[in-house]
């Protein structure tokens, strides 16, 4: 799954679905709290960043489920995912925030939801508790709906219009 020129003990393990439902199993019987974050996290900004640390401070076991290419591609567009699945993946398991991440090749993250049951479902701040669209899953499998990361003032669509653009656009 990932590149072999690169240390893999430095990144999360990036596990299928049944290696990550053993995983939380053991996680759970040692006590921590399932937090699960998802996104496409096709070109990667600070937005991203935010939102994960933000899901970590929930406290506990933090798994990212990733949109597969197919997935992305679908959601954003057919010339989208610019960055793989496998290459994405890689990212966000570099990340000292993250302790485990899976590939979802559903149309929805409901099914991984349903799979591991996580104590807390993050999402960014472009949503509200109540527009979450998994919620009632969340809350079927005994789950809450948490809200994390900074105003949603980064997007990857933004990012490739400003390049696409050839515009100029620092932020602070």
């Amino acid at each position: 799954m990932t590149n072999n020129s690169i240390d893999n003990s430095f990144l999360a393990p990036m596990l299928d679905r049944n290696r990550l439902i053993a995983r939380v199993a053991i996680e759970r019987s040692n006590g921590k709290k399932i937090i699960l974050a998802n996104g496409c996290f096709d070109l990667f900004h600070v937005g991203h960043l935010r939102y994960l640390v933000g899901a970590k401070e929930l406290g506990g076991f933090l798994i990212v489920g990733i949109n597969s290419d197919e997935q992305v591609k679908k959601l954003k567009g057919e010339k989208r995912p610019y960055t793989s699945e496998d290459e994405r993946s890689e990212i966000i398991a570099g990340l000292k925030s993250v302790d485990c991440v899976s590939i979802f090749n559903e149309p929805t993250v409901e099914e991984l939801i349903r799979a591991i049951r996580p104590d807390f479902h993050a999402k960014g701040t472009d949503y509200t508790v109540d527009t979450v669209p998994e919620r009632n899953i969340v809350s079927e499998c005994g789950g809450q709906v948490a809200i994390v990361g900074d105003p949603k003032d980064h997007s990857s669509t933004e990012i490739i219009e400003t390049v696409s653009s050839g515009q100029s656009k620092i932020t602070s």
